[in-house]
């Protein structure tokens, strides 16, 4: 266990540094080969922490079962979120829509890039994958209404000018997140736990498809632990490595949406690869509970902490996306409904959502 907890030692490390050494790092940055050193490495620590985490994550819901399970793990992945639109949101200037861009980013990446990679795949590798069709539809019957209500909807209120909630709308969009997460959260792992589970599947425990068995995951106590030591040098990792894409967004003239799908890279990173190792695995089921799952959380649960965020430290939070990020959000909701009204995926599908993302990718930079 020990050997595998390279990241860990990294994490440390870098953390004691940056302690002592990071204000004078990260002061100057006129040198472009000082600068990619600095941003590479902070990546590199924060991806491996990631990666790390949510493992200790899965093995520690893998032990609970659910619906605690499902609650560890999505807290965990949500909570980096949080952590890191925080940090770069508290650090420069011109970072308002940070949260929005990270957010949107989330849902092109997953809905469009991890989705269509996934079926891309799977499709190459089992021609046809089956899944549940009742689950898919469940989580997007959460994730439609969110999604346009937090990332449309605020560029048609009038109460508070531009792309933002009022205090009392945002404070009602909180509470109908919440309350719907947990509605969904019900239906998931207590009172339609069926629908979650591929087809045929005999394992009626697992909605999630875990990565472990109980002789892998080891004894509860050092997953705990080692989760909470890999998080807590995050917040600080957090906020440091928000100075270099300030930066880069500022100085070298990059699209103030690149900060947020950096971020939403970080995040995104571990489930990415699991969902493409499920679906190669033909356990598709598995992929998307994992992909639709992180969407939902995104909206669900870090649209509210970011709002909250926003009030206590009195930063304005814009949520309202412009004219061509809506018309790609809302195009990407409705193919994401047509490609789920499926019971059997293949390639086809996959190479249009590979297509939407590329789309994403290409319009962030030019418009």
């Amino acid at each position: 266990m020990l050997r595998r907890e390279w990241a860990l030692a990294a994490n440390l490390a870098t953390t004691a540094l940056f302690l002592l050494f990071g204000g004078d790092w990260l002061a100057d940055f006129s040198s472009p080969a000082w600068y990619a050193f600095m941003f590479a490495w902070l990546f590199a620590v924060i991806l491996a922490s990631a990666f790390a985490v949510v493992r200790h994550a899965e093995a520690v819901a893998e032990k609970l079962g659910e619906p605690a399970g499902t609650l560890v793990l999505t807290l965990c992945v949500t909570g980096i979120e949080v952590m890191m639109i925080s940090a770069v949101m508290l650090t420069g200037k011109g970072s308002a829509t940070l949260a929005r861009d990270a957010m949107f980013a989330v849902v092109m990446i997953v809905l469009n890039g991890m989705v269509g990679v996934s079926l891309l795949l799977g499709g190459l590798r089992h021609h046809e994958q089956s899944y549940n069709l009742r689950g898919a539809n469940a989580f997007l019957a959460v994730i439609v209404p969110l999604a346009v209500l937090g990332l449309v909807l605020p560029n048609f209120t009038v109460t508070a000018p531009g792309p933002v909630f009022s205090p009392h709308q945002a404070i009602f969009f909180g509470v109908m997140s919440f309350g719907l997460y947990g509605v969904f959260l019900a239906i998931q792992n207590v009172r339609h736990r069926e629908y979650f589970i591929a087809p045929g599947s005999r394992n009626k425990g697992a909605a999630g498809g875990g990565a472990h068995t109980k002789d892998e995951t080891g004894p509860l106590g050092p997953h705990v632990a080692l989760l909470v030591v890999y998080l807590l040098p995050l917040v600080f990792l957090s906020k440091q490595i928000a100075v270099p894409i300030d930066h880069g967004i500022r100085v070298l003239n990059a699209p103030a949406a690149l900060g947020g799908f950096l971020v939403a890279v970080l995040i995104l990173s571990p489930e990415s690869l699991a969902a493409a190792r499920a679906a190669l695995a033909n356990e598709l089921q598995r992929s998307i509970n994992v992909l639709l799952g992180s969407v939902l959380a995104t909206i669900g649960l870090t649209i509210p902490s970011v709002l909250t965020v926003g009030f206590l430290t009195g930063q304005t939070i814009v949520l309202g996306l412009d004219a061509v990020n809506m018309v790609l959000l809302v195009l990407t909701l409705a193919v994401s409904v047509l490609t789920f009204s499926s019971e059997r995926m293949n390639v086809l599908l996959g190479a249009v959502h590979s297509l939407l993302f590329l789309a994403y990718l290409m319009l962030m930079f030019e418009r």
